[in-house]
């Protein structure tokens, strides 16, 4: 067994009766989270808006703090001096590119298109949420299945480059473009190339820096058996407190939308489970076929089904208002994506000493929790 082979195997499998409370109901908590934001909402005048109010550069504090926090634990945790096992494999780092910015945008305009043909404005808002790929919450789902720390961060950092790039010319594309080509309406839209690097960089950008910075630091002061035996175990639970305060957050400010327009909400919803659970295990599978082991696989998998929902938010309510039904379709993106996604951790598990046999990194349970 090669050394990296070892190392991912020893960090996918603790022993699940040593999970902690929160890891062992963390469904129940997500579902809470979720329900608890969605009455706030509903039921406490004005708190959208004061949430909503407090931003600068147009992104909305709580909701990034929330996100910092999340996203912070799981960065420290990455090991950066093996980064180059993941830049050098080129059939990950293809494939990934491939599912992120050819396969799920085009997925999602066909889906949109299929199910909303005569919404047009929750049709728009669904393509949005289809061209912004994940830089954030999936480093949390890609934890809790055990995935590959290392490629998911490579592989968020290079959608976070092409994001920068190819946001604007794919909703053109996409919204103007390939309608007119197939007869069918367009749409026009203005992106803000500054809500986008800022959403790179705020939420990617200062925690990649942070933990990276946490590693340096506390492997040369302290070494790295006490950084990752004492010090990330402290640190992990965090993770998980602010995946539950960013949702309670969102919802709270969405509530009302949400809870007023059920019918709507379920039209949306449609499209959106299957575009999470087909590209999940499109990924999966293509990441099998090609060779990849299990941790990888699981890495390309939720990188390419999970959604920015943060800046597809901001570019829809910059675009087209906050009381838009594009907006309305940024907001129903979350509320769908996250348990759908608890959902795929589980069925990653699952399926991992199943699909791929004798392979090292499959974590030996079946379910989530922290791999220090």
């Amino acid at each position: 067994m090669s050394t990296s082979a070892t190392t991912a195997a020893q960090r996918a499998t603790p022993v699940a009766k040593e999970m902690s409370f929160l890891d062992r109901w963390l469904p129940v908590w997500i579902l809470a989270a979720m329900a608890v934001g969605l009455l706030l909402g509903r039921f406490v005048p004005g708190l959208d808006t004061a949430l909503d109010a407090v931003k600068i550069g147009g992104i909305s504090v709580p909701i990034a703090l929330g996100l910092l926090v999340m996203m912070y634990p799981v960065l420290a945790k990455v090991r950066y001096d093996e980064m180059d096992r993941v830049t050098g494999d080129r059939k990950l780092l293809t494939l990934s590119l491939f599912l992120n910015w050819i396969v799920g945008p085009a997925f999602m305009f066909a889906l949109a298109w299929v199910f909303l043909p005569d919404l047009p404005e929750f049709r728009t808002g669904l393509i949005i949420v289809g061209l912004a790929r994940c830089i954030a919450m999936v480093f949390i789902w890609n934890d809790l299945a055990c995935g590959d720390r290392e490629a998911a961060a490579v592989l968020v950092a290079i959608n976070s480059v092409f994001q920068v790039v190819a946001f604007g010319a794919l909703g053109w594309f996409y919204l103007q473009v390939l309608p007119s080509w197939l007869g069918l309406e367009t749409t026009s839209a203005q992106f803000s190339v500054w809500a986008i690097v800022a959403s790179v960089l705020v939420f990617l950008g200062i925690p990649l820096v942070a933990g990276f910075l946490t590693r340096v630091l506390g492997e040369k002061t302290k070494g790295r058996h006490w950084y990752e035996e004492t010090f990330l175990p402290r640190i992990g639970p965090w993770a998980l407190y602010g995946l539950l305060f960013t949702i309670v957050l969102l919802f709270a400010m969405q509530g009302e939308a949400i809870t007023s327009q059920p019918l709507d909400v379920a039209r949306m919803a449609v499209p959106l489970l299957l575009y999470f659970v087909l590209m999940f295990a499109l990924s999966l599978f293509a990441s099998k076929a090609v060779g990849l082991n299990y941790a990888k696989s699981t890495s390309v998998a939720f990188t390419a089904s999970g959604n920015n929902f943060e800046l597809a938010i901001a570019v829809a309510i910059g675009t087209f208002g906050i009381t838009s039904g594009q907006a309305l379709a940024g907001v129903v993106g979350p509320l769908i994506e996250v348990p759908v996604l608890v959902g795929l951790v589980y069925l990653a598990l699952w399926l991992g000493p199943r699909l791929f046999r004798n392979d090292p990194t499959v974590p030996n349970r079946s379910v989530p929790g922290d791999h220090s």
